[in-house]
């Protein structure tokens, strides 16, 4: 029988091991995986360089602090317009312009107008005079300054202002800054900050402008222009009776002889405080020329106000209108039975 040689198979070299043919029916996995197909037990690992998680998680925290400080402003904010649980503050609400003031700065600002009442001087020299105790002091009786300077208008006892005692009693303060500023001819028709200065001799008379828009809406406040303007937390609730006598001797001691108080006699007046013997009775004089209706009314309503932690002061009515501490959030309600022609100031009993 003859055999016929297939061509492809040749004869191993000499010396060289036969190699084995491939098996038939065999399938070789490709040099790359199917993404598609799973296969178990692989894991893959992607490198990613450091810095880019570095730089994220720098982002994130700015993100972060960003947003608690807005947060926080916003909080504050909220706090410092509706009162929060911060300190009492007044409010002063003018020609459609709130303001926030602590207790004792409405106090001394009632106290710089009051004074200014007493002299018949004009509306202007009250918004100077408030106007630098805003810039000197914050409107805040301080016991400290530049040198030897005290008080709301930081003025210096080695210069002849008075004793430390006098310069820090805002009455007497007050009195001696007006002093001064009438001896300024035409100081009514002055820039703000040239008055000022006059009198100040500050370092930094430019500085007094910045508040002399506060200053405006608390001159038309105090001064009675504006009605039924200012509003405060009034006295602590803890038990403690006020002295009408005490209300009495502040309003002759700060209005002079513009405020003539006297006691009010049982049962006069109407109202919930009918008979009560610690209320206080001040006329209010009709409008003039210079006052309109009703202004020197207000002037004294809002001061008593003003003066309400201080004195104890629970109830202020006025030309149908009646403030009250137990819900000075109300401000000026109208309330029924107030008298026109004066002010009725009520002490805590």
């Amino acid at each position: 029988m003859c055999h016929t040689r297939d061509p492809s198979r040749s004869a191993p070299a000499a010396g060289r091991p036969p190699v084995p043919a491939a098996p038939r029916n065999v399938v070789f996995p490709p040099p790359f995986p199917d993404p598609a197909e799973p296969r178990p037990g692989l894991q893959y690992r992607v490198r990613v360089p450091l810095p880019v998680f570095s730089s994220r998680a720098r982002l994130l925290r700015a993100a972060v602090a960003c947003t608690v400080l807005l947060a926080l402003a916003g909080y504050l904010a909220a706090q410092l317009v509706t009162g929060g649980v911060g300190p009492p503050r007044c409010l002063v609400r003018a020609n459609g312009t709130d303001l926030l003031l602590s207790p004792e700065q409405t106090v001394n600002a009632a106290t710089i107008e009051a004074v200014a009442a007493s002299r018949g001087l004009p509306e202007r020299a009250v918004t100077i005079a408030l106007a630098t105790a805003l810039q000197e002091s914050g409107l805040r009786t301080i016991r400290h300054g530049d040198r030897d300077s005290q008080g709301l208008f930081q003025q210096r006892p080695s210069q002849g202002w008075g004793s430390v005692r006098q310069v820090r009693d805002p009455v007497y303060a007050a009195g001696k800054f007006y002093d001064d500023l009438v001896r300024v001819p035409g100081y009514s028709r002055l820039p703000l900050t040239v008055a000022a200065q006059r009198v100040q001799r500050s370092g930094f008379p430019q500085a007094y402008a910045k508040h002399e828009t506060e200053a405006v809406l608390l001159t038309g406040a105090l001064t009675g222009r504006s009605p039924a303007a200012v509003s405060c937390p009034g006295p602590p609730d803890d038990g403690r009776a006020g002295d009408p006598a005490r209300v009495r001797a502040a309003l002759k001691r700060e209005f002079g002889s513009e405020a003539e108080p006297r006691p009010a006699p049982a049962g006069h007046g109407g109202g919930e405080q009918a008979g009560s013997s610690s209320a206080v009775l001040v006329p209010a004089p009709r409008g003039t020329a210079r006052r309109g209706a009703g202004q020197r009314g207000w002037q004294i309503a809002h001061w008593a106000v003003a003066h309400s932690d201080e004195l104890r002061i629970e109830r202020v009515s006025y030309r149908g209108r009646e403030w009250n501490a137990r819900n000075s959030a109300a401000g000026w309600r109208p309330a029924k039975g107030i008298s026109e022609a004066e002010v009725r100031i009520v002490t805590t009993r």
